[in-house]
């Protein structure tokens, strides 16, 4: 079992990482732990811990550094194994882990998978995989523009107090989106490949993370208004029942907009519009609290990327 994990991390998820550790290694399990010295070397730490026979490789991190080791494994067979270490863990709540050291190792051990497929955001200048959820407009308005001290000091609150700010300020643009070539507009877009958004808040009710293909939320309504009723009902799991808000299912998804406008992927801040969304070329399992069918298999390995639409143009 290799784990690759992030040195930087804050004390308490270094306790907690090595709770895990310690139950797995006490119960047997070999554990070979692999530390991160910069961006994108989780990628290059899972490819060469597939290439050598890994079996497992976990991501102790969070979304971001778990869509990093993912992109090192697609087209091998290691299990992926999940750590949770972030600040809203929302592929941990898509796929049950809990939080305590012992049950989490008690997962990591046992043969219980889950199938996922992770989806890859395109833009002019560059490529990245992403395992949970990509945004353009006031979310990812408000991801780049968050206090990174204070992330660390409140978790999830930092994003609300930078919400509130930017209310002030933002100017809710409009967007271009297309669904698989159909054309819609909107002010907000977030492109999902699970239930769950910001934490174990519900965002896509009907998502099959394990499937391809996306659920795209549509925010249609700009204005400070439209986005403050959108944040009261994403805890209560009523953001598809909102006047001007559409939930709709597409396997490619191109989002255009003003120059700059910045862009989220799983939680980080993720370059620029334009910007085209599909699928990876194959999923991957998930060591998961339940057991699921993955309905597609694991041979299904060559989904081909289309060609992005500003490329043509």
């Amino acid at each position: 079992m290799f784990v690759i994990h992030n040195p930087t991390a804050g004390r308490r998820n270094t306790r907690k990482l090595w709770a895990v550790l310690d139950w797995l290694v006490n119960h047997g399990a070999p554990v070979k732990i692999l530390e991160t010295r910069h961006s994108g070397h989780a990628t290059a730490l899972a490819r060469e811990a597939v290439a050598s026979g890994a079996e497992m490789v976990v991501a102790a991190g969070g979304d971001g550094t778990i869509a990093e080791t993912v992109a090192g494994m697609i087209g091998g067979r290691a299990r992926l194994g999940v750590i949770p270490l972030g600040t809203a863990n929302v592929l941990a709540h898509e796929f049950g882990l809990p939080n305590h050291p012992r049950e989490l190792a008690t997962i990591l051990s046992s043969p219980r998978s889950a199938p996922l497929w992770p989806g890859v955001m395109q833009t002019p200048t560059s490529t990245k995989l992403f395992v949970q959820m990509v945004g353009a407009g006031f979310d990812a308005h408000v991801v780049h523009n968050v206090d990174l001290q204070t992330k660390r000091h409140i978790g999830r609150g930092a994003y609300v107090l930078q919400t509130l700010r930017e209310l002030q300020r933002y100017q809710f643009p409009d967007l271009t989106i297309r669904l698989d070539g159909v054309e819609h507009r909107a002010a907000s877009v977030i492109v999902s490949k699970g239930r769950f958004y910001g934490g174990p808040y519900i965002l896509a009710p009907d998502a099959q993370p394990g499937e391809p293909g996306f659920t795209v939320a549509l925010f249609r309504d700009g204005g400070p208004l439209s986005a403050l009723r959108a944040g009261a009902a994403l805890p209560q799991g009523r953001m598809g029942a909102l006047p001007g808000v559409s939930l709709l299912h597409a396997s490619h998804v191109e989002i255009g907009g003003p120059t700059g406008l910045p862009v989220q992927a799983d939680g980080d801040p993720a370059g620029i519009l334009p910007l085209s969304v599909y699928d990876a070329k194959a999923p991957i399992l998930v060591a998961a609290a339940t057991q699921a069918e993955n309905k597609r298999g694991e041979a299904m390995l060559l989904h081909s990327a289309p060609a992005p639409w500003w490329a043509a143009q």
